[in-house]
């Protein structure tokens, strides 16, 4: 009588774990790996945006270095219809992290010598958050401006 117990408890426990997962188990664990999915999706999104003003910043830092090396090594600033093409061999980004073209004025706004400038995720002028412009000037990267205004 015991041996028939063991075997019909044996049994059941096999039956069960050859069953694998219900469809409703497998279910919720695809819920839940969507929502952790789309969480993630959205944190990232975010960081982007901002990954990209960033290196917007830094890419216009570079060329204005470049343009005081220009100087410095000739004598005079680039004209503005050489644009940034003179200093292209020294500068690894001429398109913004939005793939448009850096923008090189020559004299810049506000009385400055030149001006680089972005135009954001736009590409347009003005704008708010990703589309904001990102210029030399605000970022206080022309040192050359700087110093002559210090004198």
């Amino acid at each position: 009588m015991r041996s028939s117990k063991k075997r019909f408890q044996t049994n059941t426990v096999n039956r069960r774990s050859q069953r694998g997962f219900s469809f409703i188990e497998v279910m919720i664990a695809v819920v839940i790996i969507g929502l952790l999915a789309g969480a993630v999706a959205l944190k990232v999104g975010k960081n982007a945006a901002t990954a990209r003003s960033n290196r917007a910043s830094s890419d216009i830092g570079v060329i204005v270095t470049a343009l005081e090396t220009h100087r410095l090594n000739t004598g005079r600033l680039p004209a503005a219809s050489q644009g940034l093409a003179a200093v292209s061999a020294s500068v690894t980004h001429i398109t913004d992290p939005w793939g448009n073209d850096y923008e090189y004025f020559l004299p810049g706004s506000g009385g400055a010598e030149f001006e680089v400038i972005s135009y954001g995720a736009d590409g347009r002028e003005g704008g708010t958050g990703g589309d904001a412009d990102i210029s030399s000037l605000t970022l206080g990267t022309n040192h050359l401006d700087a110093q002559a205004n210090d004198q």
